[in-house]
């Protein structure tokens, strides 16, 4: 460690990202920890239920069998310590299989375990209201999970006890990096801007290479070595700035764009970006190039952390199938309507037949002909399209009369049916998210050091209400241009989207600050509402950054439900900045003169 900074590198955004990424991280040398994020709602689901058929399971395994096998003898040459949230919903079974390898190697590591998290033995006892849509608490039985998100000090206080590496079970993805820096800077429950930095730190961290170069709007500028793309390091001040690179000698891309794009990645009121330890406020948040593949942050700010825990429960609401077939030649997209009509027709027959219910919710989108971006013009000029036809039903056998029916369809459909054979869909659980609010007094922490066990003492906070915020003053609206010129807003700005539950967020970055009141003035909440028609079933909220010439879009209702609850091609609203970036905004020609 140099004095008054930290090194932390990224080496997992998902379960399934790279497991290699440790490896370069370590191999460029300097960290002193190296940090995993593993965990998703959907994850959890899925861990808990093989948890259930074998109770040593529950845990991303490859964490242990593959990255720990690879790296542990370098961590401990090193002296690099490890944080992860790989334990799932079984971090003790993930702890003694880490152990267990330790010693099998002969290495002096201590690996402490954060508990407290799980919280889904107490399903029977629980009847929270759902915080966003106010629905009832669902039956015990069809609950896979209940996780409270856990903050940052618990992991603190196992590195304070002389854990070597940190296993979690569900706590916010950038507690991983807020942990490291609480330890190594002695900051206190108190320390709020100095908290939010940390957690801006980890927020930047937690999704890997999408700091990096991954999923950027001018992807053209790295595509050239997205094989070889390099996980994110941040460096990190005592005083709470920030800087974010990559090893050298690989791929990959840090700049301004590529990294604010993630700070707006998944937030919704970035004035109010609640975690357990501490609000975050982003607004203000300046970004610099200060040198080639190294970009600056500073200016975030925090206030008191509220008195609960979000809490999130995973359940089984029936059964989903969806698969995809493809057509072309004249009027493809009317023949993937067709065919699909008949496909749904003909599986209700048989449904009525066996006295099976109809199915609770269909989709079908035909992809190439304007589905995604709700554009219909672009179904009529459509030779090749790829459809996608899915359904829910209560009952697992619905879905298979669906499948059946599907195939059965092959000799009798349009022309120009089409696809890659071999393969079948097969029905899977659908799993809802469920969310409440839990009082932190009522979720007790504990660290696991494997001989003994260390209450955590986690701060009570206060109530707060965004509504109490001051907002910052937009930008004026600019004057009509003189020399006018209509360009997609992707000419003036990096865009990227992704989804919390049921609602997505689309954060805009101006790529000049000339350009953001055009931008704001563009996008307002009718422009938005009818861009989004086709999906959008809630309200519309804008957010200033005026920090880095930012704006927050937030569409509340407009993913189906979200995750493995929805039908959708696009569940996670990923490809919705490819869609607002296509935006035409009219700007002075010599704006964009400037920017070219």
């Amino acid at each position: 460690m140099r004095e008054g900074v930290i090194r932390i590198g990224g080496a997992s955004g998902y379960w399934g990202d790279d497991p290699t990424a440790a490896a370069q991280l370590l191999d460029a040398g300097g960290l002193d920890y190296l940090v995993f994020d593993y965990l998703a709602e959907v994850t959890l689901s899925i861990m808990a239920r093989a948890r259930a058929k074998d109770p040593d399971q529950g845990y991303a395994r490859d964490f242990v069998d593959v990255v720990m096998r690879q790296i542990l003898p370098e961590i401990a040459r090193q002296k690099v310590r490890v944080i992860s949230n790989a334990g799932g919903v079984n971090p003790q079974a993930c702890a003694a299989a880490v152990r267990a390898m330790v010693a099998e190697m002969g290495l002096d590591l201590t690996v402490a375990v954060v508990l407290g998290d799980d919280l889904t033995a107490r399903a029977p006892n629980l009847s929270p209201q759902e915080m966003f849509t106010g629905a009832p608490f669902p039956d015990a039985d069809a609950i896979f999970s209940i996780n409270a998100y856990l903050g940052a000090f618990p992991i603190a206080q196992a590195l304070e006890a002389g854990a070597d590496i940190v296993i979690t079970g569900r706590c916010v993805d950038s507690a991983v990096t807020l942990g490291a820096c609480i330890h190594a800077f002695g900051w206190g429950t108190d320390d709020h801007d100095h908290l939010a930095a940390g957690t801006l730190a980890g927020h930047i961290l937690e999704c890997g290479t999408q700091a990096t170069g991954g999923n950027f709007t001018d992807w053209h500028l790295v595509a050239g070595s997205l094989d070889r793309i390099g996980y994110p390091i941040c460096d990190i001040s005592a005083d709470g700035t920030i800087e974010i690179t990559k090893p050298d000698d690989t791929g990959g891309l840090v700049s301004v764009g590529t990294v604010a794009e993630q700070m707006l990645y998944e937030i919704g009121d970035p004035q109010a970006y609640v975690v357990p330890d501490v609000i975050c406020d982003v607004s203000a948040v300046t970004l610099t190039q200060v040198a080639k593949n190294l970009v600056r942050l500073t200016g975030a700010r925090g206030t008191p952390p509220t008195t609960d825990y979000k809490v999130s429960a995973t359940y089984l609401d029936g059964w989903r199938v969806g698969s995809t077939t493809t057509f072309y030649g004249s009027d493809a997209a009317a023949k993937a309507q067709a065919f699909c009509d008949a496909v749904f027709s003909r599986a209700r027959m048989a449904l009525r037949r066996m006295n099976l219910a109809d199915f609770t919710e269909t989709s079908v989108e035909i992809l190439g002909a304007g589905s995604q971006t709700g554009n219909a013009a672009i179904a009529e000029e459509a030779t090749e399209v790829v459809v996608k036809y899915a359904a829910r039903h209560p009952d697992k056998r619905g879905l298979d009369v669906l499948l059946r029916a599907a195939s059965g369809m092959g000799l009798s459909a349009p022309p120009g049916l089409s696809g890659f054979f071999g393969t079948r869909a097969r029905p899977s659980p659908l799993v809802r998210l469920f969310s409440f609010l839990l009082p932190k007094a009522d979720v007790p922490v504990e660290i696991d050091l494997g001989d003994n066990r260390l209450p955590c003492t986690v701060a009570e906070g206060q109530a707060f209400g965004p509504d109490t915020l001051p907002r910052p003053t937009p930008p004026n609206c600019p004057p009509a241009p003189v020399d006018p010129v209509t360009v997609p807003l992707e000419r003036l700005a990096w865009g990227r989207s992704g989804d919390k539950g049921d609602s997505a967020n689309i954060g805009i970055i101006a790529r000049t600050p000339d350009a953001l009141p055009h931008i704001w003035h563009s996008l307002d909440e009718t422009t938005l509402q009818d861009r989004f028609a086709h999906v959008l079933e809630g309200e519309v909220t804008r957010y200033l950054l005026p920090g880095c010439n930012a704006m927050n879009v937030v569409l509340t209702r407009a993913l189906g439900g979200g995750g493995v609850a929805s039908l959708r091609n696009d569940a996670l609203g990923k490809g919705f900045a490819q869609i607002l970036l296509q935006t035409p905004v009219t700007v002075p020609r010599s704006l964009l003169e400037a920017l070219s």
